[in-house]
């Protein structure tokens, strides 16, 4: 596997790295926590762009998570870079820009084999690829898309779950 240990590493990919992925990314830890697998479960966060590189994430990202139980204080946004390819055995685009200036980012068939939307996971989902980005919109819309994230984030993680279970 890519990391040094035998650990599953996971990055979620958004377009700034404060609201969807760093949802994700602590969604996702949750469910690996939950599980018993903090130690075998890696999931990180990173955005398209460098916009807010160093910040935390959005404050309406963070009283989302907590309203629903979860703690995102730890978060610092990073920019996606070519070493992530590397680093991470999945990595999960929140939308479809993301997946193509991903793709197109990807040196070999190797990295693109390692791309994969989030909403997909979810077979409730009702065919909706893209997590919508609620920068522009309001405290309930941050909730609302923390609930798609949620659900799709189990889903991954119940398939992913026998294959990474010691």
């Amino acid at each position: 596997m890519p990391g040094s240990d035998a650990a599953f590493r996971v990055v979620f990919v958004c377009t700034g790295n404060i609201c969807r992925s760093p949802m994700a990314e602590v969604v996702f830890r949750w469910f690996a926590d939950q599980a018993g697998m903090a130690d075998r479960v890696i999931s990180s966060s990173a955005g398209t762009g460098d916009w807010h590189v160093g910040e935390r994430a959005d404050l309406r990202t963070l009283e989302a998570l907590t309203r629903h139980g979860y703690d995102g204080s730890r978060h610092r946004a990073r920019q996606f870079s070519l070493d992530d390819f590397d680093r991470n055995d999945l990595i999960v685009a929140l939308d479809r820009s993301h997946e193509r200036a991903l793709s197109e980012w990807a040196r070999t068939p190797t990295d693109a084999d390692k791309l994969s939307l989030l909403l997909p996971f979810d077979s409730r989902g009702d065919g909706v690829l893209d997590v919508p980005d609620p920068y522009y919109g309001s405290s309930e819309m941050f909730d609302e898309v923390l609930g798609m994230i949620e659900s799709a984030c189990r889903a991954l993680f119940r398939q992913l779950e026998p294959a990474i279970r010691p």
